[in-house]
C-alpha cells in the first residue's frame, strides 16, 4: 500500500486500451525481427529480439506459416515473398513515394551515384525510395530498409527538423552507439550539429555509420513547407570528396527535391 509519499506507477497506455490487440502487435513485431543481415532466426533468436515469450513466437510463426508469411527449416524460420504485399498498397498508393522514383533514377543517373529517399519512423530513417548505381556498402540498402537516424545524413536532415520537445524526446530515449571512431554519441554536440543543419539547409556525414562512406542529404519539403522526407547520395570517401559533393552534388539533389516537393501535398 502507498504511503502519502509514494507515487503509483502510470499506468501504461497500450496496456489499458481495451482495444488493443497484443496478438497482433506480437505478430508485427516477429515481422520486424528478420532483417538483411539475419534472414533466417530460430525461435529463441526471435524471442531475444522482440523481448516476446518463446510460447508466443512460436505462435505467431505457426500463424505467419499458415498463411504463406513465413516457412520453416527445422529450427530456422525465414519470411516468404508474400510479406512485400504488406508494404505494397503502401508504397504503390503514397504521393511521395509514387512520385519520387522518376527523381531518384534521374540523379542517380547524373551523378552515377546512388541516391534514396527516406523518412522518419520508430526512431529510424525508413527508406522507401531508392536507385542505385552501386552497392556502396557492406549493408544491402533496399526500399524498406532502416538505418539509425542520428549517424545518418537522411536521419540528421530529418531530425533537425523535428519540433523542439520531439528532438528532446528522441535524444532521451534513443542510445548514440558508435558504429565507428568517428560516430558523434553526445547528445549535445549532436543537438548542436542538428542546428546547424537546420540553419544550413543540408548535411554531409562523413565515415559515422561506416567506414569509407560519406554522405549528403537535403530536405524535401511539402506545399505547406513542412518537411516531409529526405533525398541523399552516399559514395566512397576515397573517390568522392568532401568539395565534390557540395560543390557537384549539392546543387543537383535541391534541384531535384524542388521539383518532387511541387508535386507533394
Amino acid at each position: 500500500m502507498s504511503t502519502p509519499h509514494e507515487t503509483e506507477p502510470a499506468a501504461d497506455p497500450i496496456a489499458s486500451d481495451p482495444n488493443f490487440m497484443l496478438s497482433l502487435a506480437r505478430g508485427l513485431a516477429v515481422l520486424q525481427a528478420f532483417s538483411d543481415q539475419r534472414r533466417s532466426l530460430t525461435i529463441a533468436q526471435i524471442s531475444h529480439r522482440t523481448a516476446i515469450p518463446r510460447a508466443s513466437v512460436r505462435r505467431c510463426l505457426h500463424t505467419l506459416i499458415a498463411l504463406g508469411y513465413a516457412s520453416a527449416d527445422g529450427n530456422q524460420f525465414s519470411l516468404k515473398p508474400k510479406v512485400l504485399s504488406l508494404g505494397y498498397s503502401y508504397l504503390s498508393s503514397t504521393p511521395l513515394t509514387v512520385s519520387a522514383h522518376p527523381y531518384l533514377n534521374q540523379v542517380s543517373r547524373s551523378l552515377n551515384e546512388s541516391c534514396s529517399l527516406g523518412v522518419l519512423q520508430d526512431d529510424e530513417v525508413l527508406y522507401v525510395g531508392r536507385s542505385a548505381a552501386s552497392r556502396i556498402m557492406s549493408v544491402s540498402l533496399t526500399t524498406g530498409s532502416r538505418l539509425p537516424a542520428y549517424c545518418t545524413a537522411l536521419g540528421r536532415m530529418l531530425l533537425a527538423h523535428l519540433p523542439a520537445p520531439e528532438l528532446d524526446d528522441y535524444l532521451a530515449r534513443v542510445p548514440l552507439k558508435a558504429m565507428t571512431e568517428r560516430t558523434v554519441v553526445n547528445p549535445e554536440r549532436l543537438r548542436a550539429i542538428l542546428a546547424d543543419v537546420r540553419t544550413a539547409g543540408y548535411v554531409l556525414v562523413e565515415e559515422e555509420l561506416e567506414v569509407g562512406l560519406r554522405s549528403i542529404s537535403v530536405p524535401v519539403r511539402g506545399a505547406s513547407g513542412n518537411v516531409l522526407a529526405a533525398l541523399n547520395i552516399g559514395a566512397h570517401a576515397a573517390r568522392v570528396s568532401r568539395r565534390k559533393m557540395e560543390e557537384e552534388f549539392l546543387p543537383v539533389l535541391r534541384a531535384s527535391a524542388q521539383e518532387l516537393s511541387i508535386l507533394l501535398p
